[in-house]
């Protein structure tokens, strides 16, 4: 048989060209390390589809491997004979007829013996190197349609790529000119702003101080009237040959030694002339300083108790509360950055003066909430605060265990009263104005006389922290919260406990008088309010408003709406007559601290934890 002619097989391989596109020209903006960039779905294909191809490449190339050291080892190990080599090539054509006769001719031949050795032993190793390259040149070829398929799809996808960046790169170049404009465009408002800022300080300084000049100016001018109708009221007493109090009190108290008030200058006048007047019918003249009879020439005498209340005026113009579900939150202000711990209403005017844990008390005007003034002095957390009868003055206690009072004309601190072993939790007015009391946490409180500046008596009898304090208007009674669940009530004019509560079973937080002075509202730490009828020293209503703490509690002038701070975030507003509580959300989930109703009885103030003060309307 003829040996078979083995050609070498040539193959034609595609070459693709990748233009690098990396040295470029171009010049991209610096893009910032946080931008992320996702790739799309059709990319993310390709990226797998690269991946894939080439594991089947590498894979291939170890078969490949594989396969030729196989081949080398069957040949050099195991060569074949020449009847094997034409059997197995006659069966691979499928000629078995062909293959029966070659059989039985091959063995004829080899039993007669016509055949050499050389004829019948193996085959050349040509051959079998023959077929193996024809076997690597048909796994090649389909090695090679599998690699242009590839090589296609890469292109492809190399096109989308080079179209996409296009994309990108132009649609770069347009986010860079807009924000070229955008910054052109915000330097030119910049300095557009920046030619208005001057005039707009001007401005706004210019507000602030016409706000200032009309708040002292009205101040100034309510001193003024008091001192008048004062003096007038005096005069008109010493005509009649009477030292009766004048139902208008003094305005201010200057600090400049010998100096004193309308009121009490006339009290003082009148009382050493009917003296004087005694003593020149029986012993002749006296001294002058056993005209006074007192060891402090400059302190103050307390009024009497029969002075009529012009609040009950008031109180019978508001004869019928705010029904339930009108009080709707009207304003919410940012008034400091901590808590509201404390406010106060101004007597005769729409102001609030609002005191902080930041040590400092703020004016504000309402309802704008515009700020008039700021007080600085108290070196801890401000804890209360009360006008003056005359809206002249301020008194601040203080976690600093002092009490300060501030002249609002003089926008300053013109006395600071010392003596409290610990913090002062609660202060207040006399109606009078010449008497100041606070409630300290070294469980007593004290009366101090703001003419001669000195506590002219300490009520001791508590056991534990008291926590409020309040004079009964127009009278020399105070009442008193503590912490040993009990109210007091004392006689300002001596300084003796007059009569005793009992009835809460945790701490009190507070305690007020309604307008009229027979009704006692308190609260406690566990949000149990009482009514107390205060002749009677028994509670007639026992309302719970807890868990969480009532911090205050306040009358309304009408005498039938209480208004209770809750340390759920919550106003509490309690109607006697309906005996229904309702609740006002204005502060979120932030303590309430201090409520109070405005001198008109048109709005409900409140200052929570969250800094803020919500008007009530």
């Amino acid at each position: 048989m003829e040996e078979p002619a083995v050609s070498e097989a040539s193959f034609c391989l595609q070459k693709i060209t990748i233009t690098d596109y990396c040295k470029d020209d171009y010049q991209y903006e610096e893009v910032p390390a946080d931008d992320e960039f996702s790739l799309q779905e059709d990319d993310e294909d390709l990226s797998k589809a690269l991946q894939t191809i080439q594991e089947q490449t590498e894979d291939a190339h170890i078969l490949a491997l594989q396969s030729v050291l196989t081949s080398e080892k069957s040949v050099s190990e195991i060569p074949e004979a020449m009847d094997d080599f034409f059997c197995n090539f006659l069966v691979r054509l499928g000629m078995s007829r062909t293959l029966d006769c070659f059989q039985t001719e091959w063995y004829e031949l080899i039993e007669r013996g016509a055949f050499k050795a050389k004829d019948v032993g193996l085959v050349p190793t040509v051959y079998t190197q023959n077929q193996q390259l024809q076997a690597e040149n048909m796994r090649l070829r389909k090695d090679l349609d599998s690699y242009k398929l590839a090589a296609n799809k890469a292109k492809e996808a190399f096109l989308k790529m080079q179209k996409e960046r296009d994309f990108h790169r132009m649609h770069h170049k347009r986010v860079v000119q807009e924000k070229n404009r955008l910054i052109c465009d915000i330097k030119r408002l910049k300095a557009h702003y920046a030619s208005y800022e001057p005039v707009l300080k001007q401005l706004t300084e210019k507000y602030q101080n016409t706000l200032r000049q009309k708040m002292l100016t009205s101040l100034e001018r309510d001193r003024a009237v008091g001192q008048v109708t004062g003096l007038q009221a005096t005069l008109h007493n010493l005509e009649s040959g009477y030292a009766v109090q004048s139902p208008v009190t003094k305005a201010a108290h200057e600090r400049k030694k010998g100096l004193e008030g309308p009121t009490q200058k006339a009290l003082r006048e009148a009382r050493q002339q009917k003296m004087l007047d005694a003593e020149r019918s029986s012993y002749g003249p006296v001294k002058d300083s056993e005209k006074t009879g007192k060891r402090y020439p400059k302190d103050s005498e307390f009024p009497v108790d029969s002075h009529a209340d012009p609040l009950l005026a008031r109180a019978k113009e508001c004869t019928q509360p705010l029904k339930t579900g009108v009080y709707k939150l009207g304003n919410t202000l940012k008034v400091h950055d901590l808590a509201v711990s404390c406010l106060a209403v101004h007597p005769q005017r729409d102001v609030v003066v609002t005191g902080s844990d930041d040590r400092l008390w703020k004016m504000w005007a309402l309802p704008d909430g515009n700020i008039i003034m700021t007080g600085e002095g108290h070196t801890d957390w401000l804890s209360g605060c009360c006008f003056h009868p005359s809206g002249t003055q301020l008194v601040t206690s203080s976690g600093d265990a002092t009490v300060r009072i501030w002249d609002l004309s003089k926008r300053g601190c013109i006395l600071t009263l010392e003596g409290h072993a610990q913090a002062v939790w609660d202060c207040s007015w006399h109606s009078c104005g010449d008497f100041v009391a606070s409630a300290s946490m070294d469980s007593t409180s004290k009366i101090w006389d703001v003419n001669s500046e000195r506590c002219r008596y300490t009520l001791r009898g508590h056991k534990d922290s008291v926590n409020s304090i309040e004079f009964l208007p127009f009278s020399n009674t105070v009442l008193t919260s503590s912490a040993d669940k009990t109210l007091s009530l004392w006689d300002a004019r001596t300084g003796l406990h007059v009569q005793t509560f009992y009835g809460h079973l945790h701490s009190c937080n507070h305690a007020t008088f309604n307008v009229k002075g027979d009704m006692i509202a308190s609260c406690d730490s566990r949000g149990v309010l009482k009514l107390w009828d205060i002749r009677q020293s028994v509670p007639i209503m026992s309302v719970d408003a807890g868990p969480r703490p009532a911090n205050q509690a306040a009358f309304d002038y009408s005498g039938r709406t209480v208004a209770v701070a809750s340390g759920d975030g919550s106003v509490k507003v309690l109607y006697l007559e309906l005996g229904q509580l309702s609740s006002l959300r204005g502060h979120g989930e932030e303590e309430v601290h201090s409520v109070a109703f405005d001198h008109k009885a048109r709005r409900l103030l409140s200052g929570g934890a969250d800094g803020t003060l919500c008007l009530w309307t």
